[in-house]
C-alpha cells in the first residue's frame, strides 16, 4: 500500500461501538512489507458500502468496526444485528480496547482450558489433553462475550495477532493430521483473530494484510475441501461454513479497502482480491446479488485503477465466456492468465462447463467423424482416464478407432447432465499455476 496520508486517525466518538465480528505455506503468507502505521483507527465518516443481498441474514456481515447509533462508521448496507457474532455480541458497548496480551492465548483462558481438557490436538504438550504451553495454545473464538467482561490482557495487540496468524498458516500444510482436522482448527482460530481486530477497532496496512491472508486461507481451503470430499467422509457442511466465512472475510476486506481509499491510500493487492467476488457469480449455484446490487452496479463503484487491472479484466472475461458458452476460450484463458487463488474460486464450475462442452461437441459434430479423446483432453484440461469416466457419467460411450486411439462417438442420444455432485478431477496445468505463484 502506498500511503500519501501518513497521519494517525483515531475515533473521538465515545458512543461508537465495535463490530465484528496449498496450495503452499509460502503463498498463504505472501504479503508486501509495510512501513505504515499499523494501528490507525477508523475516522468518523460516512460511506454507503452495500450489503449482501440474496443471502440468508447470517451470510454477509462484515467485522470491520461500525457505529450502530448514528451510522457514521463504515457499514455494509442491509447488515443484520447478528454480525455481533464476530464481535462476540458486544455491539452495544461503546468502548474499544487496546490489547496487551503477549501470548497467542491469554493465560486465563489457557489455564481454564487445561482444567477442562479443552485443547485441540495441535495445542497439547507431548500429546497430553490436559497440558499446553504459551507456544502451542491459541485463543478460541467466543460467540457470546461482552465487552464489559473483557480486559486488555484478554485481547492480543496487532503484532501478536500477526505472529499468531503466521503460526496458524504454518500448520496449513501439516501432513501429520487429516486436512479436515487442520482446517477445523485454523478456521476457528482465525475467527478469533478477526474478533480481536474488531474489538480494538484496528484498520491500516497490517490489518488489511491479515485479512488478505485469512481470505487466502478460506479460498485455498475451498479447493482442498473439495478434494477431501472425493477421498473420505462428506465435507459439505464444512465446505458451506468455509464459504460463509470467506464471504464475511471478503466483505470486511472490501470495507477496509474502501476506508483506506478515503484516506488517500492505494492497496497493492486490491485488484486480485476484488476479482474473487466476480467468481462467486460463476456456476448454476452462483451467489447472485451478494452485495445487494447487480454486479454491473458493484463494478461501477470501483476505482478505474482496479477496473482496468489485468486481474479484473480476466475475471470479467471468464464470467462472460461462461455465460456465452465459449468453453474453448474459457479453458484457454484460465491456463494462460489465472492465478492459483483465482483458479480455486473458478474450480467449482469447471465440471459444469466440461459437461456443457461435451453436450455441444456431441450434438454439433458429425456422426461419421468421432472426436479424438486426446484432443478433447487438451481442450478440457483433463487426463484421458478421467475424461473417459466423465463421458460415462454424461451417458456417452467411447470406443477405439482403427488406429488404436480412443474416440468419442458423436450424435449420441443418451447424453444427460450428471446428477448430484461430481468428483474433482485433476486440472492439467494446475501444477504450473502453483509454481508461478508470487512469493
Amino acid at each position: 500500500m502506498n500511503r500519501r496520508n501518513k497521519d494517525d486517525h483515531r475515533s473521538d466518538d465515545p458512543s461508537s461501538s465495535s463490530s465484528a465480528s496449498n496450495s503452499s505455506r509460502s503463498y498463504l503468507n505472501r504479503d508486501k512489507p509495510s512501513h505504515k502505521n499499523p494501528n490507525r483507527i477508523i475516522p468518523d465518516s460516512t460511506m454507503a458500502t452495500q450489503g449482501w443481498r440474496g443471502r440468508r441474514p447470517d451470510a454477509a456481515e462484515s467485522d470491520v468496526p461500525l457505529n450502530r447509533a448514528n451510522s457514521q462508521r463504515f457499514r455494509l448496507q442491509g447488515q443484520h444485528d447478528d454480525d455481533d457474532e464476530e464481535r462476540g455480541g458486544c455491539g452495544s458497548d461503546p468502548r474499544f480496547i487496546v490489547g496487551t496480551c503477549p501470548f497467542m492465548c491469554p493465560e486465563k483462558e489457557r489455564l481454564q482450558r487445561e482444567r477442562l481438557r479443552d485443547l485441540a490436538v495441535f495445542e497439547r504438550l507431548d500429546g497430553d489433553p490436559a497440558r499446553t504451553s504459551s507456544d502451542l495454545a491459541v485463543k478460541k473464538f467466543c460467540r457470546t462475550i461482552s465487552m464489559k467482561d473483557i480486559e486488555a490482557s484478554d485481547v492480543r495487540p496487532l503484532p501478536v495477532l500477526d505472529r499468531t496468524l503466521n503460526y496458524l498458516l504454518d500448520l496449513f500444510d501439516s501432513s501429520d493430521h487429516p486436512f479436515v482436522t487442520v482446517h477445523d482448527f485454523i478456521f476457528d482460530r482465525t475467527r478469533s483473530i478477526r474478533q480481536d481486530l474488531s474489538m480494538q477497532n484496528i484498520i491500516g496496512d497490517q490489518a488489511i494484510s491479515l485479512y488478505e491472508k485469512m481470505v487466502k486461507f478460506h479460498v485455498i481451503s475451498h479447493h482442498k475441501l473439495r478434494k477431501c470430499a472425493t477421498k473420505g467422509p462428506p465435507t459439505s457442511p464444512m465446505h458451506h461454513l468455509n464459504m460463509e466465512q470467506l464471504i464475511k472475510s471478503l466483505a470486511s476486506l472490501y470495507n477496509l479497502y474502501d476506508i483506506n481509499r478515503k484516506l488517500d491510500c492505494d492497496c497493492e493487492n486490491e485488484a486480485e482480491f476484488r476479482s474473487l467476488y466476480i467468481f462467486l457469480h460463476l456456476g448454476s449455484q452462483g451467489h447472485n446479488h451478494i452485495m445487494g446490487e447487480s454486479l454491473s452496479f458493484w463494478l461501477s463503484r470501483l476505482p478505474p485503477s482496479v477496473i482496468r487491472s489485468k486481474e479484473m479484466l480476466f475475471a470479467r472475461t471468464i464470467l462472460r465466456l461462461y455465460h456465452v458458452g465459449n468453453f474453448w476460450r474459457f479453458f484457454y484463458c484460465i491456463s494462460k492468465e489465472a492465478t492459483y487463488l483465482q483458479f480455486c474460486m473458478i474450480e467449482t464450475c469447471i465440471n459444469e462447463v466440461r459437461a456443457e462442452a461435451l453436450a455441444c461437441i456431441n450434438h454439433g459434430g458429425y456422426k461419421l467423424h468421432p472426436y479424438p479423446l486426446k484432443l478433447l483432453c487438451e481442450i478440457l484440461k483433463m487426463k484421458e482416464s478421467d475424461l473417459e469416466y466423465f463421458c460415462g457419467l454424461c451417458g456417452l460411450e467411447t470406443s477405439v478407432d482403427e488406429m488404436g486411439n480412443r474416440v468419442l462417438s458423436l450424435k449420441q442420444t443418451s447424453f444427460s447432465h450428471p446428477k448430484g455432485g461430481l468428483n474433482t478431477y485433476d486440472y492439467s496445468g494446475l501444477e504450473q499455476l502453483m509454481r508461478e505463484m508470487k512469493i
